[in-house]
């Protein structure tokens, strides 16, 4: 695989500092350090499932809420992404995974089509784990996908424990990523769309 997929990207606002880095062509490696351990629980599980390499790391005003800082580390993460995805010559474009986690199923398909879109037809029977707020789990997507310029669909078929759903989320995105991003040698150089861009 090509070095080049990889990219590192800084956002700092009033609210956060955040630092990502991403290698689309890593191991499943992830060193995380957002001072929200479940979100840390969830992208080791993208990393692991993606096969790809995270580092983030993420300060940001917990003394509030975590909100600003999940949606921000979805803003950057979607960046970051888009920077080491590059000009998408060759790729897949297109990916999907169903995850079961005892109970709980979800399906998680995307495109890579330069559009952003969020639909995310999930529901929870308790409103946090732990300490996280799991409406935050949409919030972290739709910063993604606003700057990954990722369509994505994210449904749960079932499920009675809001950890097993959300954590079948997560690894069943994580291997529509890796899918989505896969160069196909059958597609050497070659954009995956009949309009010429994505």
């Amino acid at each position: 695989m090509s070095d080049s997929r990889k990219a590192t990207v800084t956002r700092e606002t009033k609210e956060t500092s955040i630092r990502i880095s991403i290698n689309l062509d890593g191991s499943g490696i992830s060193d995380l350090a957002l001072g929200i351990p479940f979100l840390e629980h969830m992208l080791n599980q993208v990393a692991r499932h993606g096969v790809m390499d995270l580092d983030i790391k993420a300060v940001g005003d917990l003394k509030i809420d975590a909100h600003h800082t999940v949606e921000d580390i979805g803003i950057t993460l979607g960046q970051a992404f888009s920077q080491a995805l590059g000009d998408k010559h060759g790729i897949r474009r297109y990916g999907h995974a169903y995850v079961p986690l005892d109970e709980a199923l979800s399906r998680v398909v995307l495109d890579c089509s330069g559009r952003p879109g969020l639909e995310y037809q999930v529901s929870y029977p308790r409103a946090r784990v732990g300490e996280f707020d799991i409406d935050l789990i949409a919030e972290f997507f739709q910063g993604f996908v606003n700057h990954a310029g990722v369509s994505l669909h994210i449904d749960t078929l079932r499920g009675r424990n809001t950890h097993h759903i959300a954590e079948t989320i997560f690894k069943a995105f994580g291997r529509a990523l890796r899918l989505a991003v896969e160069l196909d040698p059958r597609m050497q150089g070659v954009l995956p769309s009949t309009k010429g861009a994505l």
